[in-house]
């Protein structure tokens, strides 16, 4: 029995470890329909933003970027903020 286990979950694993999929810009994001024009040039690079939006249905949306070498943002994460009440 012990040795059934293994394989599975070693397939287990090895599925978890898998890169998750990139977030893809929407409409209020920094990022939508290109990068911004402006570059940040004082910020180090690596360093991580968030901005804060409401989405088409009007959900407030907050986004974190990731400035890059080239300077450019990279949209890593989106989540839903939900209402206080």
């Amino acid at each position: 029995m012990k040795n059934q286990l293994l394989p599975l979950l070693a397939l287990l694993v090895l599925t978890s470890c898998a890169p998750p999929e990139p977030v893809e810009p929407i409409p209020g994001s920094i990022t939508y329909g290109g990068q911004p024009r402006e570059k940040l040039t004082k910020s180090p690079i690596g360093s991580t933003m968030s901005h804060i939006f409401f989405d088409e249905t009007g959900r407030r949306t907050e986004e974190t970027y990731i400035l890059q070498p080239d300077r450019s943002l990279k949209l890593v994460e989106r989540h839903y903020i939900e209402p206080p009440f």
